[in-house]
């Protein structure tokens, strides 16, 4: 595994796309983004962690232990806190920005060496200058979430079950490349929830791939006991480095909490979690502008009638009853116990009525607006983008951007429609599977779609490449025979 690392081996043209990503992320470094209340939380748990040795959020005088953050961003923030904070005392979270930077970086060098293996250089190249001048994941570089490392996690799943399985397939086995995919999945999983999900394609991966191989040329599929206990062994073996990180923080839940919780809640147990609003919230919600007016005033601040749209009430009755919950809670800005019942009952009444636009239509269409919508919120845009009188600059600059990431979304998925990427149970398994996940949240976020970018990146270097599909090479192969 370590040989295709060798840097000597990179053509020029590859220094100058690195040093074109880096340049584009020092911008946006300089230029300070907006922030996130996210920030703010894993910036507290780290800090109580280093500082008082408790991995909580402090509620007034106290500290209370939680398990609402999982523990790897917010003991990232921490190290960096302890390194760099005396030296910097306020400045030291652009040292987490250039770290940020050069993980993604390299993210985009481990898909470059994916793409070099299946689409030759041409493809490489391609993949790198995509990922390098990529806005939407580099601007992310400059913000303190988790995404430029769960980026990083991703590309390197991808890298490393690539090496694992070509070892596989060819009669051997790079255990090194099983380590190191199973550290990507431990580093998704520790950072988000949702990283689950990279586990499981690459388990599932390693698994149907040693047993069934995708294309000619390789070994004859026979699920031959041997065969099976191959991949039995390189799937467990995988499982095991990548889940022994949790092990610490799901004994350390059940000692604190009394629960099983290896990864984490929504809401700390004992806290009162406002589970009746939220429910309402996904009859209806499609739109980030809902998530921003809407969902994140839930509980707090005051609502906006007006920013309640129309497919919200599905009866005048309906929405009389709307009108009054919100004017109910607008009072106090807090959920109280009939509140919560009554946005319960409100919504089992509409999800009763209309089961498809719950479970299928609204999914979809927020699963939609957060692949498309023009991603704004972390470049000083407003997110009514489209009004021209208001900020005709904006809107352009906003329309811009949607192009630019209507190429990488529609290009991307085009080169797995034409079946022209290896492996595509992992990476199609990863897109769907995840797509699901954060279609089922009643507040759609663009940033939720920034982890598909490695797929994306690699589809569309395939694309571009004019690499040919995977039919075009068995039949090749078979007239060649």
């Amino acid at each position: 595994m370590p040989a295709p690392l060798n840097t000597t081996r990179w053509p020029r043209s590859w220094w100058i796309w690195i040093a074109l990503g880096l340049a584009l992320r020092l911008a946006f470094i300089i230029f300070p983004r907006p922030g996130d209340e996210d920030t703010a939380d894993y910036l507290e748990v780290g800090h109580n962690l280093l500082h008082h040795g408790v991995y909580g959020m402090t509620d007034g005088a106290s500290i209370d232990p939680t398990l609402f953050r999982l523990p790897g961003y917010p003991i990232f923030l921490a190290i960096f806190e302890q390194l760099f904070s005396a030296i910097w005392p306020h400045a030291w979270m652009n040292t987490v920005y250039l770290a940020q930077s050069i993980a993604e970086i390299a993210a985009g060098i481990l898909l470059a060496l994916f793409a070099r293996r299946h689409f030759g250089p041409r493809g490489a190249l391609v993949a790198l200058a995509l990922a390098m001048l990529c806005p939407f994941t580099a601007v992310y570089d400059a913000i303190g979430m988790t995404e430029p490392l769960s980026i990083f996690a991703v590309a390197l799943g991808i890298y490393s079950v690539d090496r694992a399985l070509a070892a596989e397939l060819s009669g051997s086995r790079n255990w090194c490349a099983l380590v190191f995919a199973g550290c990507a999945a431990a580093l998704a999983m520790l950072l988000r929830p949702d990283g689950v999900v990279l586990f499981f394609v690459i388990a599932c991966g390693l698994f149907w791939y040693i047993l069934r191989p995708p294309a000619a040329g390789m070994p004859a599929a026979r699920s031959s006991p041997s065969a099976f206990r191959r991949a039995f062994a390189a799937a467990s073996f995988f499982s095991i480095v990548a889940l022994a990180p949790l092990v610490p923080w799901t004994i350390r839940n059940y000692a604190t909490f009394h629960v099983f919780q290896p990864l984490t809640a929504r809401a700390d147990p004992g806290e009162v979690w406002i589970a009746g609003p939220r429910r309402w919230l996904r009859t209806w919600t499609i739109e980030y502008i809902n998530t921003a007016n809407v969902c994140w005033n839930f509980p707090g601040d005051t609502i906006d009638l007006a920013d309640i749209p129309s497919r919200a009430y599905d009866s005048p009755e309906q929405r009389a009853q709307t009108v009054a919950l919100i004017e109910e809670y607008n009072q106090t800005t807090t959920i109280t116990p009939h509140l919560e019942l009554a946005f319960a009952a409100l919504a089992n009444e509409r999800i009763h009525d209309h089961p498809f636009r719950y479970y299928v239509t609204l999914p979809l269409l927020r699963l939609i607006d957060m692949l498309l919508r023009p991603r704004t919120e972390a470049f000083y845009l407003d997110v009514f983008w489209w009004r021209w009188s208001e900020h005709p600059g904006g809107t352009i600059i906003s329309a811009c951007l949607g192009l630019i990431n209507l190429f990488y979304v529609a290009v991307g998925l085009w080169g797995f429609i034409t079946r022209r990427v290896l492996w595509p149970l992992i990476f199609l398994g990863f897109f769907v599977l995840r797509s699901i996940i954060i279609a089922a949240m009643e507040n759609p976020e663009p940033r939720y779609t920034l982890m598909f970018f490695p797929v994306f990146i690699v589809g569309a270097a395939a694309v571009l490449s004019r690499s040919p599909s995977l039919a075009a090479v068995h039949e090749q192969s078979f007239e060649l025979r």
